[in-house]
């Protein structure tokens, strides 16, 4: 009878156990989904927000509505509704919604939409279209629909300058393609179409002419410095093209020759007329802060920033002791000749800045004026702005450039931590231990017991 009771107790206690256990991980369910916690592991904190991003939603109280207008295919939607999630998790207040295109071609084709997945997002009755799931052009997308503002790159055309449109490998479509991505608008301009370089210009690029400016388009472009115009100017070594009087106004030279930089043979680049840039060359400033990419310049020119009462210059791009300008024919064994040419450390690119008298709603204002002049407008050409840290670096000269230094600090999360490398012995070694191994120790175990089952 005390056996049977045991039994019972034995029983009625691996119940209640059981009961307790389940009762213990609907609650556990119930505060995991009331209060989630999330932990993002990855390298790169891709999973993250920037601080910059979670600043500028506490500036935006009112409701985000955001539409994507993609297909019922479960993989894109997951993927759009996950990266809308890290601005949801700290502004409950942005709704996500879906339209199916193809359901609604006319809704779509009304809106302009054009990408699989595009997504208009929508505050305060203002709307602006995404078309890429990254946190960068996203801050851009909401910094705009916050400040209502089209910010426009003029691009200076009409001397051979590298071209915003073509594809050629010394042409700029390509980053030019990533400034539009950003949410920047983009217009080419030619000086002797124009009598003035249009007002709503934010920043103007001269990249690269090749042939001589005529005066009056010089005078244009001083007039537009003097108003207080930002200007991004990419120049090539040995000539200015009749840009002589923009150098005295912004109180630079060029020095002759181009730079020469024999780091690459280290690395297997033969041509010494590719100079690089890396993270002790940077000079501290808003672009380069916490920016550690390798930058290469090929057959570019130095600067020489002259002392100035008007302008604060500095350098943001040198090189190293090892470089020198080289003066001489670019042909046989290149060496400094130290009787006429300078050995590094040179200037490469420097940025100025100053600040001017304006009127605003007809009371005075004090408006931020920056210009770029770098020596060198291969390192956004087509052929070399994806290389290294070009492209990223050519983005946050046009965002301090367009007065918008919160974004330069929201670098591109590059995925580091999604594939497992390790070196070919060890990947050599855990495919004999997995593939062969562990089956034939398996195979011998079972047939080991098995012998033993028949002996008994």
């Amino acid at each position: 009878m005390l056996d049977n009771n045991k039994k019972i107790s034995i029983k009625i206690n691996s119940v209640v156990t059981l009961f307790l256990l389940v009762i213990s991980l609907v609650l556990l369910s119930w505060l995991n989904y009331k209060n989630p916690v999330i932990y993002d592991w990855t390298a790169s904190g891709r999973n993250t927000l920037s601080s910059t991003s979670i600043d500028l939603l506490e500036k935006m109280p009112e409701k985000i509505d955001v539409i994507s207008y993609a297909r019922n295919t479960p993989f894109l939607r997951s993927s759009i509704k996950k990266f809308i999630a890290k601005y949801q998790k700290y502004k409950p207040n942005i709704s996500l919604s879906f339209v199916d295109p193809d359901t609604s071609p006319d809704e779509a084709r009304n809106l302009g939409i054009t990408v699989n997945g595009e997504i208009l997002v929508r505050y305060k009755g203002r709307t602006e279209h995404l078309k890429t799931d990254n946190e960068q052009v996203f801050a851009n997308t909401l910094r705009r629909l916050l400040n209502n503002q089209e910010t426009w790159i003029a691009l200076v055309e009409g001397h051979n300058e590298r071209s915003a449109l073509s594809t050629g490998n010394h042409d700029i479509s390509g980053w030019v393609s990533n400034i539009i991505k950003q949410g920047y608008k983009i217009q080419p301009i030619n000086l002797l179409e124009i009598t003035t370089i249009p007002d709503n210009t934010k920043v103007l690029v001269i990249a690269s002419p090749m042939t001589n400016y005529d005066d009056t388009e010089v005078n244009k472009i001083i007039n537009y410095v003097d108003k207080g115009g930002n200007l991004l100017w990419l120049h090539e070594p040995n000539s200015s093209y009749n840009l002589d009087a923009l150098t005295k106004k912004l109180s630079i030279e060029f020095m002759n020759g181009v730079i020469i930089d024999t780091v690459g043979r280290e690395i297997g680049i033969q041509d010494p007329t590719i100079t690089f840039v890396t993270k002790s060359l940077y000079a501290k400033h808003v672009i380069t802060d916490d920016f550690d990419l390798v930058t290469l310049f090929p057959v570019a020119g130095a600067i020489n920033p002259l002392k100035s009462d008007t302008w604060s210059v500095k350098s943001i791009l040198n090189t190293g002791k090892h470089t020198w300008n080289e003066l001489g024919k670019l042909e046989g064994e290149i060496e400094l000749n130290n009787d006429t040419e300078k050995q590094g450390p040179l200037v490469l690119g420097v940025s100025l800045e100053r600040k001017i008298n304006e009127q605003e709603n007809n009371e005075p204002q004090k408006k931020q004026q920056r210009i770029i002049v770098v020596g060198d407008g291969d390192f956004l050409s087509n052929a070399y702005f994806l290389n290294n840290g070009n492209g990223e670096l050519g983005i946050r000269i046009i965002n301090w450039l367009s007065n918008n230094d919160d974004f330069i600090s929201i670098p591109s999360k590059i995925v580091i931590d999604a594939h497992l490398k390790m070196p070919f012995y060890t990947l050599g070694i855990m495919g004999i231990f997995f593939l062969f191994l562990i089956p034939i120790s398996m195979t011998v175990y079972g047939i080991l017991i098995n012998l033993r089952r028949k002996k008994q």
